[in-house]
């Protein structure tokens, strides 16, 4: 058995909760959890998805992505409403106090270049780079 700095699946996990922890005083800040600044970045790719669309965009399921936009209405930063061709279908949409407020996330990128040491391109390739890498272990 390989030590578990040596282990991609560990370097990945250890790496992503580093991400959250510098990230957590900003969104602190902000008064957004990381899964919902992940939920708004989502909407702001788009003007509106369903509940579906944003839990298949972020790989969760429907019933996690649920409360975290319910308390996103809650704070005045989305809307729901229900479809107009399918009621059973709830459609999400940034209010202009969410878009503001993703506006601000900004400083996360800038924060991940200071702590990693590197520049846009750099975190670029190398997020290409893992997402290849989930593509193919996906497809597996």
């Amino acid at each position: 058995m390989r030590p578990l700095d040596q282990q991609i699946c560990f370097t990945l996990y250890a790496t992503s909760m580093a991400i959250t922890r510098a990230y957590k005083p900003l969104l602190d800040q902000l008064g957004l959890t990381y899964p919902q600044y992940l939920v708004l970045s989502t909407l702001g790719e788009t003007d509106s998805l369903t509940i579906g669309g944003v839990a298949a965009r972020l790989d969760l399921e429907s019933s996690t992505v649920t409360p975290l936009v319910k308390r996103l209405e809650a704070a005045g930063l989305v809307a729901r409403r229900r479809g107009v061709e399918d009621e059973r279908k709830v459609e999400v949409t940034l209010t202009p106090a969410g878009q503001a407020l993703l506006e601000r996330t900004g400083c996360l990128g800038d924060l991940l270049m200071d702590r990693s040491g590197m520049d846009e391109g750099a975190l670029g390739a190398l997020n290409a780079r893992i997402q290849a890498l989930r593509s193919e272990i996906v497809k597996g």
